[in-house]
């Protein structure tokens, strides 16, 4: 018999968007110009690739 793996859903698109969503109101939180918003915004997407990279992808090898 093999094994068969489920196909799972991929949730990457969540944490990207949540993510992004964080940056977005941090940047306007900082409230030292418009230009923080987008910054803010591009810096969610870049800490959400490093966790899905480095901590949420490293827990499919532990099977």
């Amino acid at each position: 018999m093999a094994h068969h793996r489920e196909e799972q859903k991929s949730v990457d698109s969540y944490y990207y968007l949540i993510a992004l969503l964080a940056g977005l109101f941090t940047g306007a939180i900082i409230n030292r110009g418009f230009i923080y918003i987008p910054i803010g915004g591009v810096l969610g997407l870049l800490s959400a690739a490093l966790f899905l990279k480095a901590l949420v992808k490293g827990h499919e090898d532990i099977d």
